[in-house]
């Protein structure tokens, strides 16, 4: 018999689907790496595990301890079923553009979830950087993993996902293509497969109202860049220190509604119940299906599942309070 101790040994191993439908312009195949076959329903159960892993080989996580971190949701989910399996407590930070069901589930598997507001600065006092920060300071025996500049997030993804693409592509993959935000997937998957191939291409998804696009092309971090935006999960308006820019060859910014829209599309033609920032990421990857050719393989990845977002884009009031269905 093949049986798991426990949940956190169902965490990687995700398949890899052809698009059909929706991919039909392309000149190339497109693949796409499905993650919310992980446990947790997304990519952040991988580097979850490896900031917990890592704070226990160093030290600064000890039994009964509590684990701090802010989050968008899905982090705070994968550190969910590690506190768990190994007895931790958790406390999650979150940005108040996250949608209820995020929240609700955090709370459901036992984490003990902070409310921030989205408009204000990283350094605010009131941010969900900074409350997490000041937790960790005045909770005995805590531990703030800080995704963000945690390169165990990073390691997670170069030890995983790059070498499951590699091996489930045959090694002939061409581009990859997936959103950024913390950076860790991009980094340390990009770290991977161009130690196994220089010449594939990673291409990073932004938004509109992040850095990311015009800091890589110009280094010029730029505060104007920087407003609210409705997209999940992907852009910043600080430089993460998993973000290896070297390693990303180019940035596409894509809009709130057109990750919205491609991500209904993708449920509707592909069967594929995905989270926001799936949409935006197949969308940045259809903006430049022009600089790719017949002998290409593209591999875009799915970062999480769309139970996250029923209330959001799969709710067609709240797609209409947008303006952006008819």
């Amino acid at each position: 018999m093949i049986i798991h101790e426990n949940i956190l040994g169902a965490i990687g191993n995700t398949p890899m689907i052809r698009l059909n439908q929706v991919a039909e312009d392309f000149p190339c195949p497109v693949l796409a790496k499905v993650e919310y076959f992980n446990p947790g329903h997304s990519v952040k159960d991988r580097m979850a595990l490896s900031m917990v892993e890592a704070a226990e080989r160093n030290g600064h996580l000890k039994p009964g301890g509590t684990i701090i971190e802010c989050t968008s949701g899905n982090t705070g989910m994968g550190l969910a079923l590690a506190c768990a399996v190994k007895g931790y407590k958790l406390i999650c930070t979150m940005s108040d553009k996250q949608s209820q069901e995020k929240i609700d589930i955090l709370r459901a598997v036992g984490a003990e979830v902070y409310v921030c507001p989205t408009a204000v600065a990283p350094d605010h006092p009131d941010s969900y950087y900074s409350v997490a920060e000041r937790l960790n300071k005045e909770i005995p025996n805590s531990v703030w993993c800080n995704q963000y500049d945690n390169l165990a997030n990073r390691q997670a993804h170069y030890d995983t996902t790059g070498p499951e693409i590699w091996k489930q592509t045959g090694g002939r993959i061409t581009h990859f293509c997936t959103g950024v935000g913390t950076g860790g997937t991009i980094s340390g998957t990009a770290k991977y497969l161009k130690e196994k191939n220089p010449d594939i291409q990673i291409w990073g998804v932004d938004s509109y109202g992040s850095v990311f696009k015009k800091y890589h092309e110009t280094g010029e971090f730029d505060e104007k860049e920087i407003y609210p935006y409705i997209t999940e999960g992907i852009g910043e308006d600080i430089l993460p220190a998993n973000v290896d820019f070297d390693l990303i060859d180019k940035f596409e910014k894509v809009t709130d509604k057109d990750g919205a829209m491609t991500t209904r599309e993708l449920a509707k033609k592909e069967g594929l119940f995905l989270g926001y920032s799936c949409g935006s990421a197949f969308q940045g990857l259809r903006q430049l299906k022009d600089e790719l050719k017949p002998t290409d393989l593209a591999v875009v990845l799915f970062h999480d599942h769309g139970s996250r977002y029923v209330g959001k884009v799969y709710n067609d009031d709240w797609m209409r309070e947008q303006g952006w269905l008819d």
